[in-house]
């Protein structure tokens, strides 16, 4: 269980961090997103128990980060961005040598080897040098060293950075399979990646918290309107008004475009969000005599919620409240202002 309540943290006149709050249970994966300077990295400092913070608290496992810190750390692993890992130690040697500051015991120790490096799927390369490790290896080697000791709660800072295509899915397959009985926190700019394997997403901007839910509640709510490709036969002397007409009277539809090209009309349209005008837009055309070849709904994305948070929050000042839901995972957002 990973718990933030209102934490803050200023750098001087800067205030990084601005009353953020979110609750992660155990058997979850959630994202962390924000732009550049939105207080990610600092949260996230805080959680793993490198800074304080200046208010609020943070719990690991139950274990206040500042006030119980040792016992927090225990059950916490992580992952930064760039892993410290030492090139010229083999794997198994770097392995034990992060479970010996874990303070295992030796057979502890071979034991949490084994299943770290099986669960990472590091098995043939357990007796190479680190140094001489793809780019995705040596994440794998990060991996299984923050969950060495088996952590309730771990934190990945961009997990996927740098990896080629085959090293992303495979990194996706072992956190999808980490988030089964752990909490998981990921902060990632890959928006992709966090919707296939995050089933909630907290979005900072600003260093407060704009939205909190699930994927698919949050596209529903905020992924922008709802973008409808037609394509209908011209059939009469003006086919694209005859097009445009028929659009009109579907209620909440914005014609973008109508125009005829050969044989055919193409035309965009825009809806509300949250609503699928397909079935509306079929009946509005066939009740004017119209064929329709193709009536399509382009599907709403993170990177469109994202987007719509970042050109919605004034510039110069503290974000305005967001978008909060309990999401699939429960607990709600506990997001909000300073």
């Amino acid at each position: 269980m990973l718990s933030v309540q209102d934490v803050a943290r200023s750098y001087g006149r800067v205030a990084a961090v601005r009353g953020v709050s979110f609750e992660a249970p155990p058997g979850c994966v959630v994202g962390l997103l924000g732009p550049n300077g939105a207080g990610k990295s600092t949260t996230i400092r805080m959680i793993t128990g490198f800074l304080p913070p200046d208010r609020g608290r943070v719990r690991v496992a139950g274990f206040d980060t500042v006030e119980q810190s040792a016992q927090a750390r225990r059950r916490l692993g992580y992952l930064p961005e760039s892993a410290p890992l030492y090139a010229e130690m083999s794997v198994r040697g770097y392995l034990d040598y992060r479970a010996r500051l874990y303070e295992l015991d030796r057979r502890e120790r071979r034991s949490a080897v084994s299943a770290s490096a099986e669960r990472c799927r590091l098995g043939e390369v357990l007796h190479r040098r680190i140094g001489h490790l793809s780019k995705g290896y040596r994440q794998r080697v990060g991996l299984a060293s923050a969950v060495l000791h088996d952590p309730e709660v771990i934190v990945l800072d961009e997990p996927s950075n740098g990896l080629d295509p085959t090293q992303v899915v495979e990194m996706r397959g072992l956190i999808v399979e980490l988030g089964k009985t752990k909490t998981v926190l990921i902060s990632s700019h890959i928006l992709a990646e966090v919707e296939r394997v995050c089933g909630r997403v907290v979005v900072m901007i600003r260093g407060e918290v704009r939205a909190d839910g699930s994927p698919a509640d949050l596209i529903g709510r905020t992924g922008g309107p709802g973008a409808y490709t037609v394509e209908v036969r011209a059939e009469s002397e003006d086919p694209a008004g005859a097009v445009r007409a028929a659009l009109v009277r579907v209620p909440g539809l914005t014609v973008v475009s109508a125009e005829a090209r050969g044989a055919w009309v193409y035309a965009r349209a825009s809806g509300p969000s949250g609503e699928d005008a397909r079935e509306a837009i079929a009946r509005s055309l066939r009740t004017s005599g119209l064929l329709a070849r193709e009536v399509s709904r382009e599907r709403p994305t993170l990177e469109g919620v994202f987007m719509h948070l970042l050109e919605s929050t004034p510039e110069g000042g503290p974000a305005a409240r967001g978008l909060s839901g309990g999401g699939a995972l429960g607990g709600g957002a506990l997001g909000g202002g300073a």
